[in-house]
């Protein structure tokens, strides 16, 4: 059957197959009247402006359509066999639609996936009401990336019966174990270590909320999904919809809606006006998940997490009703102009009737994001009986800048480098003789940052290289300037990417440092430019290009390699298909001459010993036997795609690894970790950092950088 779009036959033949297939009817999305500009300037833009300069034809579409399908189906259980047959059908014509503005195509599929949805949550209740065969010797295969499509109704229906048994024997495996710790535990009164009123409970507690059975867990779970897709705009489609065009290219390369580019501006210079709260969708309402410390909603005292927002008015006005609006969208009518004030009609938290509403006011400010912001410690660790030695930490989530504040000239516009300066100079004036630089989950930023930021660890010179066409620029440090130069340890993980990499791998050609963490960083090697597509007041977003390639000073590009840390500290990323080279469409490696620059020859010798230390270290260390249990459990379950549907299989498998996670959550101080002695409560400082032992082996392999290395400290005076 040939694929027709009009939203009329459209609306009629998605309510008639509802219909048909008995399950509740559902309002279709409908696609634009008019041509949609966005697409028609992406599907121009993009073989001028990528690298590769690769043509915008049936090849390139026929992919797109692909990614499109895998990002609304990303484990192939809604849609059918059919369904995917009928949508490539016209796969080769989609470059011309998206050429001429026409993106009907996306609402057809949508629609469908609406359509099939609304069947398979229909059929979740009529199975969790029937039960299931609980001593069964069937299994589910649960990593379905690469699976095809249910070949027919009868397929599909098996499917699911071992989908929702599975989600049913991890609730109960959840609640059962919630349920002999609970027995475990102190009566109230008996040794019992209280939580404060104010502290939230723990995820774990939240999970096995035993006020919802298995049953209606589930089932309000799918309903929940069904309910968030039904809310989707157009704006949200027309995205992922470019976004699989743009991805095709490769997988960097992304369109930002307008919100989308909101949201990236506010990530990057870490503020934004608004009320301070971070928000969920919840049942079609808006649902304050907390409150930002200091903002204007904590300040007031009004606002309490847990409520829910129905509606948003501009001060006076009559207020909107967002009630089933997306998130995003809602959003947008929340944050505004600084000093002005947006009331806010909610339904208490502590209302259970859910029937009351009431009105609050609050003035805008704005926020400062501070969570994102490079934060550090100092950490005194053993290094003999009754010796101690100060060593700092300096974690960077990620490479910020206020762009648009800095291309006004603005002198105090965010900047993570000028943050570390200070942050640098704060821990020369506390005489740390070390410093670890955490780039762990730092997936990059800005590329001038990462210049700006390795230029604080060595004098002028090279940096990284960047080539665009046929022409390759050397972007380098001018300053002669070093803000710290004692030893020095980068520890990175799978999720460090792009500017961690540029950063990582100049000071490590340079030989300034010791690169500690998994086998390999991410392996994004390329640089994207954030190009507008219109005036501010067009409102038709941006599109994120990749236009450059990245090479160190060395010559190689981190492009899918990545940056090879001189010491390996392995964690569960190791284990998992983390990486650009698992990235669909991910540009090759390639190399170009190296940039002239001086190496200090100081390190290079003391790796081996370095390297010998610590693993000779993580052998005999009962932390790191968990950890090592940790790993290999990890690696075994991604190997095994299948997991048994037998009860007491599943309860056995829980419990085992409720073991191991009790075993990997002990304090590091009773394995000889570098704050033994302290209180295990605050050994490690902020709570994530606590039971850290990749951290902890990070500030073992600093201090015997300290003991064998003879390079003096160099520190900057501040002018």
């Amino acid at each position: 059957m040939k694929f027709i779009s009009t939203s009329r036959r459209l609306a009629a033949g998605a309510l008639g197959l509802a219909a048909l297939l008995g399950v509740t009817a559902f309002q279709p999305l409908a696609p634009p009247a008019e041509p949609c500009k966005p697409a028609m300037i992406v599907a121009a833009a993009l073989p001028q402006l990528h690298v590769s300069h690769r043509t915008f034809d049936a090849r390139v579409a026929t992919n797109a359509l692909a990614l499109f399908l895998n990002a609304l189906d990303f484990d192939h259980t809604y849609f059918l066999a059919s369904d995917i047959a009928e949508f490539q059908q016209q796969g080769s014509q989609l470059a011309d639609q998206l050429r001429a503005g026409d993106v009907r195509f996306a609402f057809d599929v949508f629609n469908r996936l609406q359509l099939r949805v609304t069947n398979r949550v229909a059929g979740v209740a009529r199975l969790l009401e029937r039960g299931f065969d609980l001593n069964t010797r069937d299994t589910y295969h649960w990593k379905r990336k690469e699976a095809p499509w249910p070949a027919d109704e009868k397929a599909w229906d098996e499917l699911w019966r071992k989908k929702i048994q599975n989600d049913y024997l991890a609730r109960i495996a959840t609640l059962k174990l919630a349920e002999e710790q609970k027995a475990r535990q102190p009566r109230p009164g008996l040794f019992r270590w209280g939580r404060p009123k104010d502290q939230k409970p723990e995820a774990d507690e939240d999970a096995a909320d035993p006020k919802l059975t298995p049953r209606e867990f589930i089932l309000k779970r799918y309903r929940q999904f069904q309910t968030v897709l039904q809310d989707s705009d157009a704006e949200w489609l027309l995205q992922r919809y470019l976004v699989s065009f743009t991805m095709a290219y490769d997988p960097h390369s992304e369109y930002f809606s307008p919100s989308t580019e909101e949201d990236f501006d506010i990530n990057m210079r870490l503020s934004l006006v608004g009320i301070g709260a971070v928000l969920t969708p919840d049942d079609g309402a808006v649902k304050v998940e907390r409150l930002m410390p200091g903002g204007p909603a904590e300040r007031d005292g009004r606002l309490k997490p847990g409520d829910r927002i129905i509606a948003v008015a501009q001060g006076t006005n009559a207020p909107v009703d967002v009630l089933h609006w997306p998130l995003s969208k809602t959003v947008r009518l929340i944050r505004g102009q600084k000093n002005t004030t947006v009331m806010l009609t909610v339904i208490p938290a502590a209302d259970l009737s859910q029937t009351k509403t009431r009105k609050i006011g609050l003035r805008r400010e704005e926020i400062k994001l501070e969570e994102q912001r490079a934060k550090s410690e100092v950490r005194a660790v053993s290094v003999g009986p009754g010796v101690t030695r100060q060593l700092g930490i300096v974690t960077v989530p990620e490479f910020y800048a206020d762009l648009k504040g800095q291309q006004q000239g603005q002198r105090d516009a965010t900047s993570v480098a000028r943050d570390i300066r200070k942050i640098l100079g704060e821990l020369n004036r506390s005489r740390v003789e070390g410093v670890v630089l955490d780039l762990r989950n730092n997936g990059g930023g800005s590329l001038e940052e990462a210049v700006t930021m390795t230029g604080e660890f060595i004098g002028s010179g090279p940096v990284v290289q960047v080539r665009q066409r046929d022409e390759v620029q050397i972007l380098a440090d001018t300053d002669p300037d070093i803000d710290y130069g004692g030893p020095l340890v980068l520890l990175v993980n799978r999720l460090s990417a792009s500017a961690s990499e540029i950063l990582a791998a100049a000071l490590q050609d340079y030989g300034r440092v010791i690169v500690v963490g998994d086998t390999k960083t991410h392996g994004k090697g390329t640089v994207q430019s954030l190009l507008p597509l219109g005036k501010p007041e067009d409102k038709l977003g941006a599109l994120k290009v990749t236009t450059a390639s990245f090479y160190r000073i060395a010559g190689g590009s981190t492009q899918l390699k990545g940056v090879t840390p001189d010491i390996v500290v392995p964690t569960t990323l190791d284990s998992m298909e983390i990486g650009e080279e698992y990235l669909p469409h991910a540009l090759p490696w390639s190399v170009v001459d190296a940039a002239g620059f001086a190496r200090q020859a100081a390190l290079a010798p003391l790796i081996p010993e370095l390297r010998r230390r610590s693993e000779a270290r993580m052998a005999k260390d009962p932390q790191f036997d968990v950890h090592r249990q940790v790993l290999r459990r990890v690696a075994d379950r991604l190997a095994d795609q299948e997991i048994s549907l037998n009860l007491k299989l599943r309860l056995a498998m829980a419990k085992a690894d409720q073991e191991l996670e009790k075993l990997q959550q002990q304090d590091e101080g009773v394995s000889g970790s570098p704050d033994q002695g302290k209180d295990p409560g605050k050994a490690n400082g902020p709570d994530k950092k606590k039971n850290d032992p990749v951290l902890a082996e990070t500030l073992r392999i600093l201090s015997d950088l300290i003991n064998l290395s003879a390079t003096p400290q160099i520190a900057r005076t501040a002018a």
